[in-house]
């Protein structure tokens, strides 16, 4: 004879130490230890009877570390097994066993909230640096990314080697890397090879090989420093927008670091908020907000800005 699931299912719930793990997975996610803390039964017993109601379907386990974190899957349940878990709690669930078993969960939900809580006691004045161990440095930023359209195309005007393109690629339609080096786009073509949604081309700030309207963000990364007659590559970045596009511009601020003039070639010892208006407003642009970078420990060059372009 066929079995019957039902019978199965009857058979894993009868037994009241399975339908007090089942009260408190319905609500919590639970190691195997905070079970058998909140139930006060030795731990082998604990995992029998979760062995017995993950193999009829009544909880389901996720690894985290070298451990298992146990839950009930009442959202994914058939109508029939939920019907009959619901007479079963609403007979079980009144007990003075499972209020108490409710009061345990929560001394062990607060002692998990106590030790994470104490790790960040302990540890506030190194999060940065254990952060950055772990994750890399502002990892943060990279996650805003995730902000942009996902069907936009993104300038990287005066791409480099392809850095700014990479991490920007993965979150939007296409990325258009332009550079007028061709050392600086040989790199960039290298690094950049992978990604199938990246276009690397040559061209001037001033003389952009791209269409009228062709982005939706345009970046200019440490480039503008560099730049004869801002104000005219700043109108032809903007010829380059669709409507309702953005330029992005990330530069120095003002100062008197003019050896990197003579090594590295700047044309603007940094720029000012004002001066930025300026030039941004002789392109067409309507508005230009700006906002001082906070400095990264440890570095050795000028405060940078970034200012929004509309």
């Amino acid at each position: 004879m066929k079995k019957n699931p039902v019978f199965d299912r009857l058979t894993a719930l009868a037994d009241p130490i399975r339908a007090r793990l089942l009260l408190i997975l319905e609500r919590h996610e639970l190691t195997v230890g905070e079970l058998r803390s909140a139930l006060q039964l030795p731990q082998s017993t604990v995992s029998r009877h979760l062995r017995a109601l993950a193999d009829s379907g009544w909880v389901v386990s996720r690894e985290d570390g070298t451990s298992n974190r146990y839950r009930m899957p009442v959202r994914e349940l058939a109508a029939a097994p939920r019907r009959l878990w619901q007479s079963v709690r609403d007979d079980f669930g009144a007990h003075a066993t499972a209020a108490r078993d409710a009061e345990r969960v929560r001394a062990v939900l607060a002692d998990r909230h106590s030790t994470s809580q104490q790790f960040f006691a302990s540890s506030a004045a190194q999060w940065d640096k254990l952060r950055a161990e772990l994750f890399g440095a502002r990892t943060e930023l990279y996650a805003l990314l995730g902000l942009l359209d996902r069907n936009a195309i993104v300038g990287d005007l005066g791409c480099g080697t392809g850095q700014l393109a990479e991490a920007v690629a993965p979150f939007v339609k296409q990325v258009i890397a332009v550079d007028e080096s061709t050392a600086m786009l040989r790199a960039a073509r290298a690094r950049l090879a992978g990604l199938k949604n990246v276009d690397v081309r040559q061209g001037t700030l001033e003389t952009l090989p791209l269409e009228e309207g062709e982005l939706n963000v345009a970046i200019l990364s440490l480039v503008l420093h560099y730049i004869a007659d801002p104000a005219h590559a700043l109108a032809a970045v903007r010829r380059a927008l669709a409507v309702g596009g953005k330029a992005l511009i990330v530069d120095m601020l003002p100062h008197d670091r003019a050896e990197l003039r003579d090594t590295m070639g700047h044309v603007w010892l940094g720029i000012g908020e004002q001066q930025l208006h300026t030039w941004a407003v002789e392109a067409g642009f309507t508005q230009c907000i700006v906002h001082a970078v906070p400095p990264t420990p440890n570095t050795k060059g000028p405060t940078l800005f970034a200012a929004t372009l509309m």
